[in-house]
């Protein structure tokens, strides 16, 4: 049993959530290193520790990360969110349904020792392979769906930051401007490392900065956010079918990765403001 009361669905609801690049590849295979086990806890609890850090109790025992740290986490809404994961676990621990934590170990023992300057690199990175900057020149059905669904989130984003990004439809992909590098990276410079870990894993699922900033802008919700980056696979199971349940499934999954992810950067960079949400009656 969770012995610390949280309202952690309304923060979910903040999002409106349902149910390989370089440097990645570390940070999956560190996730994802011990899949499932049996339950060994009864009880998880969340105690502040030196420092003002929170720390995740299982039973009498302090949870540690996979690199022998201690877990603590800045804040305490943080640590209530991954706390409800430990609880929510039954016989066997499936720690790939675990976000939180994953993110948390990975903020913490940082497995490919970055800085952050490397870390904002990493991110821009993706930008110049963008999903949405990305266009097919046919089937004239997919074009047009592109063009209405891609171009209002591209619109705004060039809006909102001032910067140019613009789309093609060639391998190369579009030429961004370094003045929009420069201005992107400014701006995640605002960022903590913690966010930034956040923000670098929604882009990974998404493949795209620009929805990435959009949800995290609150500008796209996390469905929304999901079938963008999804645009052209969907168009495929319009025409052609899908394997039963397998579709549903992999959105699922994305959504709750995409969904975790957005939460972590809510929860690392405006700790006060969240805490209030989820406490409050």
């Amino acid at each position: 049993m969770f012995t610390t009361s949280i309202r952690l669905r309304s923060a979910i609801s903040l999002f409106k959530v349902c149910p390989k690049r370089k440097n990645t590849g570390s940070l999956m295979k560190y996730s994802t290193a011990s899949s499932e086990r049996k339950r060994f806890y009864q009880d998880v609890s969340v105690s502040q520790g030196e420092g003002g850090l929170y720390e995740i109790n299982l039973d009498r025992r302090k949870l540690k990360t996979p690199g022998g740290k201690l877990f603590s986490v800045p804040n305490e809404a943080l640590a209530i969110a991954v706390a409800t994961e430990w609880d929510a676990q039954r016989d066997s621990l499936k720690f790939y349904t675990m976000h939180m934590t994953t993110l948390c170990n990975t903020a913490l023992d940082n497995p490919t020792q970055r800085n952050k300057d490397e870390m904002i690199n990493a991110a821009l990175k993706f930008l110049e392979t963008d999903t949405i900057c990305y266009r097919v020149e046919e089937p004239p059905g997919l074009v047009e769906l592109q063009k209405n669904e891609w171009d209002p989130v591209l619109h705004w984003i060039e809006k909102r930051y001032n910067v140019t990004i613009g789309s093609s439809s060639s391998i190369l992909g579009p030429d961004i401007p370094e003045a929009t590098k420069d201005t992107f990276r400014q701006h995640l410079s605002s960022y903590n490392l913690w966010s930034l870990t956040g923000l670098e894993y929604v882009i990974t699922q998404l493949k795209s900065v620009v929805l990435s900033l959009g949800m995290i802008d609150r500008h796209l919700s996390v469905e929304q956010a999901v079938l963008l980056s999804r645009l052209e696979e969907e168009y495929q199971i319009q025409r052609w079918g899908n394997v039963e349940w397998a579709h549903d499934y992999d959105m699922y999954e994305l959504r709750a990765r995409t969904a975790a992810g957005a939460l972590f950067v809510q929860l690392s960079s405006e700790s006060s403001t969240v805490k209030r949400k989820l406490m409050q009656d």
